[in-house]
């Protein structure tokens, strides 16, 4: 055979093995999603024998083994959709690589659930609905199950769609049809329904205004200053300090509570004083790392880095210890009530259903928590690491503000009302300099109002998207929730 001919057949066999190289990167792509569901499948599975082999043949053991895969769906919701929130901004920012972000929240998140998640919940989602309404124990399961069934599969549809959603919203809603339906209207606290709806616009507009207020506070501070290095030096700590207050407020009120009784005076008091610490610690630090720096805006991003990955291990710490209950808050009620037969406000959690809640969190956020981190951090608006900064700190500090002044809040609306606040705060800034370049230009050079208008820094349409998904949560959750219970009552009472 000919050179020539050789060399053809070479070229021929090249294509098609590309041809199948890219048939077989396809193939894997898109089976990636099934990999997920029948590993998520799994995990539910292996929670319900868990639960099957605790409870044992105990009468109403099956309720609990239901419920403890109900409780496991939801867990890997939580982490799938909720954890997106801390995360989203390192990443989104460059902090963090998408494996790196993913592995300290896995972490993070299950140490506060284990340590901090608290061993008493409130399991009818802070008084929404009194347990003496729901009648006998197997109403109250009934309930219970409808209400984690649905806040699951509303929260597993909000990831699909791409929109952070509020679990601890969805838990409410849930367990507020299942009343309804279980007891009628009368059987809801509407006060405390309108303290949650208020939440629906407080959480969101005061995690922006705080987020950008921080932002102008670190343009003033530190980017437009003529030495940048030398602002850095002088606020970088105190704005690590301020975070390390914040946290260490929080962290008293939800972990210290095991072993002795705090009060917020007492919390802010360890919070001032973990703040000072760290901010003093933290002037070395800085000091060093600046050294050699250019005086430019890309070298104040190395010194925001750190700070930055360190806030949103914390937040996701924060997360897991305050969020774990919307998971097994319901699935402890149900082992509660097989127990004793009975209905109660608060019911301590058992070790292995905290350990289902953690785990879940952990499997979700590893298995489908990119997408929504993606998002979160690069859709929305452009980060960086100061802008991202300004996020977590926002987050930080307006869950310790709404906790002292006792407004009803929601983390997962802070924080994304946080990244929207700075991204707006940036359109705003970004508009009101072009006018004041356009205004000092010549007439024939200005650019026309009309096509300035048209740069928006923050992305209308998921802005759009998640305001709905918020709106709609409780009242969605509610109804699938209350056809839940219309259909296990049938089975169940």
């Amino acid at each position: 055979m000919s050179e020539r001919g050789t060399s053809y057949e070479w070229q021929t066999l090249d294509r098609d093995l590309g041809r199948l190289s890219r048939m077989e990167a396809a193939s894997m792509y898109a089976a990636r999603p099934l990999v997920g569901v029948g590993l998520s499948l799994l995990f539910m599975a292996l929670a319900a024998l868990a639960a099957g082999l605790i409870v044992g043949a105990t009468p109403g053991g099956l309720f609990v083994v239901v419920a403890a895969a109900f409780g496991a769906y939801m867990a890997l919701n939580i982490g799938a959709n909720d954890v997106a929130n801390n995360m989203g901004p390192a990443v989104g920012a460059r902090a963090l690589s998408m494996a790196g972000a993913i592995a300290i929240a896995a972490i993070c998140e299950s140490a506060g659930a284990l340590l901090a998640g608290g061993d008493v919940v409130d399991t009818i989602s802070k008084g929404i609905v009194a347990p003496a309404s729901l009648g006998d124990g197997r109403i109250f399961v009934a309930a219970m199950l409808a209400a984690l069934l649905a806040a699951a599969l509303w929260v597993n549809l909000a990831t699909v769609i791409g929109a952070p959603v509020s679990t601890t919203h969805a838990v409410v809603g849930g367990v507020m049809g299942a009343g309804i339906a279980a007891a009628g209207l009368t059987a809801v606290s509407w006060s405390t329904m309108g303290a949650i709806a208020a939440s629906w616009v407080i959480s969101p507009v005061l995690g922006g205004i705080i987020a950008a207020a921080m932002l102008a506070f670190v343009k003033w501070k530190v980017i437009y200053v003529p030495d940048k290095i030398e602002a850095a030096r002088r606020w970088v700590p105190v704005l690590i300090g301020l975070m390390a207050g914040a946290f260490s407020a929080y962290l008293a009120l939800k972990g210290l509570k095991r072993v002795f009784a705090i009060d917020m005076q007492t919390a802010l008091l360890i919070g001032g004083a973990a703040g000072v610490v760290f901010g003093a610690v933290s002037v070395p630090l800085v000091r060093r790392q600046a050294r050699g720096l250019e005086n430019r805006n890309r070298s104040l991003k190395v010194l925001f880095r750190v700070p930055l990955i360190l806030s949103a291990a914390l937040l996701s710490f924060a997360h897991g210890a305050n969020d774990v209950a919307n998971a097994v808050g319901p699935l402890a009620a149900i082992v509660y009530a097989q127990q004793t037969g009975g209905a109660a406000a608060e019911v301590a959690i058992p070790i292995w259903v905290m350990v289902i809640g953690a785990v879940g969190i952990s499997v979700g956020l590893i298995l489908f928590g990119p997408r929504l981190i993606d998002m979160v951090g690069n859709q929305i608006t452009k980060l960086n690491p100061m802008r991202a900064y300004c996020v977590a700190l926002s987050a930080a500090v307006t869950v310790i503000a709404a906790s002292w002044l006792g407004l009803p809040v929601s983390s997962t609306h802070i924080a994304v009302g946080g990244v929207f606040g700075v991204g707006f705060f940036r359109e705003w800034h970004a508009a009101r300099r072009a006018r004041q370049i356009n205004e000092a230009r010549p007439p024939a050079r200005r650019i026309a109002t009309e096509e300035r208008r048209r740069r928006k820094l923050v992305r209308r349409s998921h802005f759009l998207t998640i305001i709905a998904a918020w709106l709609i949560t409780v009242p969605a959750a509610a109804l699938l929730s209350a056809l839940c219970f219309l259909g296990l009552s049938f089975v169940l009472i």
